[in-house]
């Protein structure tokens, strides 16, 4: 009997209204969803690199990493409210169901940046959101994912464009000078 995928909910934004920066995922992985934490696989590279960006370190416990993100300005979400999925993986997403963006940023209105947490994020965003959004004055770019899954760039090379598109955004990052980790 072949096993049936199942419908998945995302997890509520997380961030205050002076956020400038949105970090939006897909949908989160079944490590995270049964942690109930953004980016919990041990191997995802989110948090290391948010703990160079913003001093979110993977170190810190979870309420503390998240407090230390959205007081450095940036909120974290989803680009789907649901989908279809077996499994983790973003080529599993079926039956798209996206966030309602037009709410969230009538409520977040200092948000001038959003950069998608892979292809998958923009992917959907674009095909679900945009064609629809009443916000039309924000900047959106697309970094590599820092899922496991994306093994074809280093960690370090993922830092790098992340940290180049914070800094072209305008965010002051918390370490003093750009750091391999």
């Amino acid at each position: 009997m072949p096993i049936k995928s199942t419908r998945i909910t995302s997890f509520p934004p997380v961030g205050n209204k002076k956020a400038q920066f949105l970090i939006l995922g897909s949908m989160p992985g079944e490590m995270s969803l049964a942690a109930n934490q953004y980016y919990a696989h041990p191997r995802n590279a989110f948090w290391p690199i948010m703990g160079v960006i913003a001093g979110a370190h993977p170190t810190l416990p979870y309420a503390q990493r998240l407090k230390v993100l959205t007081g450095s300005g940036i909120m974290m979400w989803e680009a789907l409210q649901s989908c279809v999925r077996l499994g983790s993986l973003d080529t599993a997403i079926r039956d798209e169901v996206p966030n309602d963006f037009n709410s969230f940023l009538a409520a977040h209105t200092r948000i001038t940046h959003i950069f998608f947490n892979g292809a998958k994020a923009e992917q959907s965003f674009r095909k679900h959101v945009l064609p629809t959004l009443e916000y039309t004055e924000l900047i959106l770019e697309k970094l590599p994912s820092t899922s496991p899954a994306h093994a074809g760039m280093s960690l370090v090379d993922k830092l790098e464009k992340w940290q180049d598109a914070f800094e072209r955004a305008g965010f002051k990052t918390k370490l003093p000078e750009k750091s391999p980790l």
